[in-house]
């Protein structure tokens, strides 16, 4: 049990614990000594560290851990190196083409009220190092919103913007459902996340297309109603 705490970096309390709860199967591999000596299989080494890689970064309680990995651990353990992997490229891409606030101020003619809404709202999620490339997406699109027309005069505001935030999030969970269970264990997770990077630009397009197309046929639907 020491070096498998030693091994794992967890506290043989805690893997006790996992046993308790059958986490680490039914005993499978075990090969008791005496009656407080055991022998544990290599493999718990890397389950235990699946385990609390799960509770501590995507903060799972232990039931929904249980049914994961009773139903397929080898799935669970793709499914983590997968998520890891497209977090960290998508995170490697943002952190490279921040821009600071004060250029922000220097290029785009948008009020600095209107920015500090839309960091309140969390629209926008800039750090100590400005903004990230979605956030100057979503900045310039807010400036051609306003030179067009969209303004408060007319009752636009920032808070508009949840209305779409709020229709896309259950949309993105699906959408991240939907790439998790095809590619977990189909695909490597470097040409995973190849494949989801690829697909942003064309996603933007086909949204923005639907979109328009959605709207005229709204239009035409309310004109015949009336």
């Amino acid at each position: 049990m020491s070096e498998l705490a030693e091994r794992s970096g967890v506290s043989a309390g805690t893997i006790k614990h996992y046993l308790r709860e059958g986490l680490l199967g039914e005993g499978e591999g075990v090969v008791r000594t005496s009656r407080n000596m055991a022998y544990y299989p290599p493999a718990y080494v890397e389950r235990i560290t699946l385990i609390k890689r799960l509770q501590e970064d995507r903060f799972m309680p232990l039931k929904v851990i249980k049914g994961m990995l009773d139903e397929d651990p080898d799935r669970a353990l793709a499914l983590v190196e997968l998520e890891d992997r497209i977090i960290e490229r998508a995170l490697e891409q943002r952190e490279t083409a921040r821009v600071g606030a004060a250029d922000i101020r220097e290029r785009y003619d948008l009020p600095q009220n209107v920015l500090d809404r839309l960091v309140e709202i969390d629209v926008l999620t800039p750090n100590a190092r400005g903004y990230d490339a979605d956030d100057v997406a979503i900045i310039e699109a807010m400036v051609r919103f306003r030179a067009g027309g969209y303004d408060e005069a007319l009752g636009f505001t920032v808070y508009d913007t949840l209305r779409y935030q709020e229709a896309l999030q259950p949309l993105v969970e699906e959408e991240i459902r939907t790439m998790l269970g095809r590619f977990a264990g189909e695909v490597d997770p470097e040409r995973a996340a190849d494949i989801i990077a690829s697909g942003t630009e064309p996603l933007r397009e086909l949204l923005g297309a639907m979109h328009s197309k959605l709207l005229l046929a709204e239009l035409r639907r309310q004109a015949g109603e009336r």
